[in-house]
């Protein structure tokens, strides 16, 4: 009876961890460039089990094996890469790509440490001293994996190569690139990704549209209808414990004077 109330309790803790997932989602809905966030659940991977008349051991003896893990298991996080939509802003600066790829940028952390993460994010503004950056303040890093300047008092136009072009002449070229398998790339932070061992990058099919925005891929409609879903499961979980229980204290209070 009590691995009843072990097995709603790991229901209730995994439908908990899956609306976090959901409630992220949603507070990011308006975020550019952000991409969905999803979880999945494991049952239990270890059987209590018996050897029964195993003749190699003897017959009739039973031997246990494994222990008894029941309920459901929080298993592992994954994220959706689908392009989101393209939304038309007008600014020079605003970029977005059209296929896969992510803009490279310099993120510096509170420590002075300075590493390449990547975006989808191309909220980008140029800066009095000409470099063009991140609304974070993150450099935009060039095809030699260098900081973007240009000068700011010239007007620039950007082409679908991710050229920017003053007076006529190529001034810097953004970085785009790809990876062979985006199960080697980690988040960091609400909207960057960063390489882990073994990824793989290549060269990114995506083409580079100015003035444009890539909105993020979530759908609010189909994220509150699953947190409907999530929300009636943990009840359920919930009520099967209340009715353990209530049986528990009648097993203890009531039959115990009989």
């Amino acid at each position: 009876m009590i691995k009843g109330l072990y097995t709603a309790y790991t229901g209730m803790i995994n439908e908990q961890h899956r609306m976090d997932v959901l409630t992220n989602n949603l507070a990011n809905a308006d975020t550019n460039g952000f991409k969905k966030e999803g979880a999945t659940s494991q049952t239990f991977d270890q059987v209590l089990a018996y050897k029964i008349k195993d003749a190699s051991e003897g017959y009739n003896l039973s031997r246990r094996i494994g222990i008894n893990h029941p309920g459901v298991k929080i298993g592992e996080g994954y994220t959706d890469f689908s392009q989101g939509p393209i939304k038309t802003t007008g600014n020079t600066y605003d970029l977005a790509l059209t296929d896969k790829g992510f803009f490279a940028v310099e993120f510096t952390n509170k420590a002075g440490e300075s590493s390449v993460k990547y975006t989808r994010d191309g909220d980008f503004t140029l800066t009095q001293e000409g470099r063009l950056v991140t609304r974070d303040g993150d450099a935009v890093l060039d095809e030699d994996g260098q900081p973007i300047e240009i000068d700011p008092l010239k007007t620039a136009e950007i082409n679908t190569s991710g050229q920017i072009i003053q007076d006529g002449r190529v001034v810097a070229t953004i970085q785009v690139t790809d990876f062979e398998d985006y199960n080697y790339l980690e988040r960091y932070g609400e909207n960057y990704f960063q390489p882990i061992e073994g990824a793989t990058q290549t060269d990114a099919p995506a083409q580079v549209y100015s003035g444009y925005l890539e909105t993020s891929n979530i759908s609010v409609v189909t994220e509150m209808v699953n947190m409907i879903t999530v929300s009636r499961a943990y009840e359920s979980n919930q009520k099967v414990i209340t009715t353990f229980d209530g049986t528990l204290d009648i097993a203890a209070n009531q039959l115990g004077r009989i």
